[in-house]
């Protein structure tokens, strides 16, 4: 299984544009995260709050409730 996508560094601020990439229950399960059967896989969404911790990062997204897994999403330009 290629995991390349999730060892890449990424640093999300507030307002970056980020993909939704789609999301295993694994990753959900991480740290607790929101489920993201409510997000469009493909759709960009606006960061409205990043939350780092030690191994993962939770970003809020403008508009959505909840706090969402990282590597669930890709930096866009």
């Amino acid at each position: 299984m290629d995991h390349s996508h999730s060892k890449r560094k990424m640093k999300l601020e507030v307002g970056d544009n980020v993909e939704f990439l789609g999301c295993s229950k694994e990753q959900i399960a991480w740290g607790n995260n929101d489920d993201t059967y409510h997000l469009i896989l493909g759709r960009i969404y606006t960061i409205d709050e990043v939350d780092v911790h030690t191994w993962h990062t939770k970003i809020k997204l403008k508009g959505i409730i909840g706090k969402f897994n990282s590597v669930c999403f890709k930096l866009v330009d």
